[in-house]
């Protein structure tokens, strides 16, 4: 983990709230009216002009590249389907406000910020004594443009800032860091079209040019010279200035007609969490730290949704993610924040994290209606279908549900609680993998399966097919006294590249001035990890529900995505508010208890280290945990959690621990 160097945490921090500002306020201007609202077509008749006047919020996706100056050995960072460049992919977002004259002349300004891809390691040189990136540019700018009906063309120039850091390498890992500022200008053009209702897209490209900066060491100068290409979106949220201005009128229509088949939704969820000292006699590499710390995690995600065709549908979300989970998100098995990413960035980086396609083929007979929300059209379908998805997805979003406990950004944020901790579901660091699953399902049942990329090793970001992960689930519903209930079954198995415990052990055992890590590196080779769950979700009444699980795998190999658990039982409550006149709140209570195999507890005793934890050596007793949270709805669109979680024999140590996690989570979406 690089070192931020203290003159630019003031800059950084400046961002942030810059673009959580932005955030907020989309949130708060699209909540009232948005595309998803529109569940039922319109017959309003054709629109004949279009008013661009008013303010407007919004966010964007691209892709760019560039140069940041000779002999800068650049951090080359993921294009996904384009080559790596000095940004990769990326993402942001812009507020603004255009007002249309009557000559259909257009005028305006606007400001976004734009953040870059993590990095591409296998194109970038990590060889090199420094590395030198692009944290993020900021633009503030002047449009011109004329009005073709609904067609906006337009010309687009203004001021532009960022930041580079210049990180310093020993030996493959980085031991110091120095970031600078860059003022600039940038020039570009775009065309703006209506969307449905109050929503506006754009396609845009911005050459950007950032004054040089002088690093004294290494003694290397930066010039940022960068070109994006973006895709936007925007919602009007005034159609005339939020002040009284007499003599203002605007010149037509303001939005086109809503459409059931188009839909956007957004979130954007932060948390804070620390813990004080606690006992730790000795720690290893991937301990929590003892000393005590605290850490935020930060994400913004869009849902977008386009209906095809009867049946079809297309789903895209990029997301933003900035922070870090406590202790680098090492040292619990059963992690207290499941929006902590195995690698953070104190800057947001850009993810393209869901892309997929979903195909629903009716059988007839009865049918249910399809609320609009996030990655869901609304209408009408058939209860007995058959869905196929492919694409980009998180395997927890069709397997091992549950009502209760299963969304880190709404109830419980421990691993052990949301999930069934002994799958090692397929994924990449940021938790998602590429695939394709299909489902029949019927009134009382359903039966799905799936099969998924894995990471080309443990720990690692990128995903391969030469193996691949399969998971078969039953789920079956029913009822007892009347009050709803699921029962799910689920079976997989995964072929990935990982090293054998008992292998790596009996190396070492034969030769004692190896190291264990070593030794297992020297395992690896194409293994099997199986397993299974059952996961329980059942209402008491209209207030009160109840959740269990129960999870094991064979504990011989590696672990390839997830966490340090071979087996975990798991289980709590969630409560409405309607008994203390807060029908909206919630409180939830929850435990779980996780386990390591035989072989699994030997070799983290021998110094091993697993995936999340490895404290050098392991007085082994099952990880226990306790969770309770209480969800305050603030108003339909914002909740503000307050968490507190209870660790006993922390990464199955005996010897270390208690600790006690406080945690503090405010969630908007819309």
């Amino acid at each position: 983990m690089s070192r931020v160097e203290s003159g630019s945490a003031n800059q950084e921090t400046a961002v942030k709230k810059l673009s959580i500002g932005i955030i907020v306020l989309a949130l708060l201007g699209a909540s009232p009216a948005h595309a998803g609202d529109a569940a039922m077509p319109t017959t309003a008749p054709a629109v004949p002009a279009y008013d661009w006047t008013g303010a407007y919020v919004g966010f964007h996706f691209g892709y760019g590249g560039g140069s940041l100056g000779s002999g800068t050995h650049p951090i080359l960072d993921k294009g996904v389907i384009f080559p790596p460049t000095i940004t990769g992919l990326v993402g942001g977002y812009q507020a603004g406000w255009n007002v249309q004259l009557s000559n259909r002349l257009v005028l305006g300004v606007e400001a976004d910020v734009t953040f870059t891809s993590p990095i591409d390691r296998g194109a970038t040189d990590l060889a090199a004594p420094f590395n030198t990136k692009l944290d993020y540019i900021g633009t503030a700018r002047a449009r011109v443009g004329y009005a073709f009906g609904t067609l906006f063309p337009y010309l687009t120039g203004g001021l532009a800032w960022g930041e580079t850091t210049i990180d310093i390498n020993n030996n493959g890992s980085v031991i110091g860091s120095k970031s600078s500022a860059h003022a600039g200008w940038t020039i570009g053009l775009g065309v703006a079209f209506p969307v449905a209702g109050r929503w506006t897209g754009k396609i845009e490209y911005n050459y950007v040019d950032l004054a040089p900066a002088g690093f004294a060491f290494p003694g290397q100068t930066v010039d940022p010279k960068v070109h994006l290409v973006k895709i936007g979106l925007n919602y009007r949220i005034w159609d005339a200035p939020p002040w009284p201005s007499p003599g203002f009128t605007p010149l037509g229509r303001t939005s086109v007609p809503e459409s059931s088949d188009f839909n956007v939704h957004g979130q954007t969820t932060f948390i804070e969490q620390a813990y004080p000292r606690f006992h730790s006699p000795y720690q290893g590499q991937n301990s929590l730290p003892g000393g005590g710390e605290g850490r935020e995690t930060w994400t913004s995600t869009a849902f977008l949704g386009w209906r095809l065709w009867d049946g079809g549908e297309f789903y895209f979300n990029p997301e933003l993610d900035q922070g870090f989970g406590i202790g680098g998100t090492l040292g619990l098995a059963g992690f207290p924040n499941g929006e902590g990413q195995k690698a953070g960035n104190a800057f947001p980086k850009f993810h393209a994290q869901r892309y997929f396609f979903r195909q629903t083929i009716g059988l007839g007979g009865e049918q249910e209606t399809v609320e609009d929300g996030p990655n869901q059209l609304p209408g009408k379908r058939d209860i007995d279908r058959v869905t196929l998805t492919v694409g980009r997805i998180a395997v927890g979003d069709i397997f091992d549900a549950n009502a209760y406990a299963h969304d880190p950004r709404a109830d419980f944020l421990n691993a052990a609680l949301w999930e069934s901790a002994a799958y090692d579901f397929p994924a990449d660091l940021p938790g998602f993998t590429r695939g394709a699953v299909v489902e029949l399902n019927r009134k009382d049942w359903a039966l799905r399966a799936g099969i998924f990329q894995v990471p080309e090793e443990p720990g690692s970001d990128v995903l391969v097919f030469k193996t691949g992960g399969a998971i078969v689930e039953l789920e079956e519903r029913y009822k007892i006294f009347d009050q709803a209930g699921k029962l799910r079954l689920g079976a997989f198995a995964n072929r990935g590249r990982t090293g054998n415990y008992n292998e790596a052990l009996a190396i070492v055992a034969a030769d004692p001035t190896l190291d264990i890590n070593s030794a297992m590196l020297g395992t690896r080779a194409q293994r099997w990890k199986y397993g299974f769950y059952a996961n329980l979700e059942q209402a008491i009444d209209k207030e009160v529900g109840v959740f269990a699980r129960a999870s094991w795998n064979d504990g011989r190999n590696e672990i390839l995505s997830f966490t340090d658990v071979d087996w975990s039982l798991s289980g709590g409550v969630a409560i409405k508010g309607n008994r203390w006149g807060r029908s909206d709140d919630t409180l939830g209570f929850g435990t779980a208890i996780n386990g390591l195999s035989n072989a699994h507890r030997a070799f983290l005793a021998a110094g091993g280290l697993g995936l999340l934890i490895g404290d050098g050596k392991l007085n082994y007793r099952e990880e226990k945990i306790l969770e309770t949270y209480y969800a305050y709805k603030i108003d339909k669109s914002t909740t503000l959690t307050f968490d507190y979680q209870f660790f006993v024999d922390p990464a199955h140590n005996a010897d270390r621990g208690p600790v006690s996690v406080f945690a503090t989570r405010l969630h908007a979406e819309f």
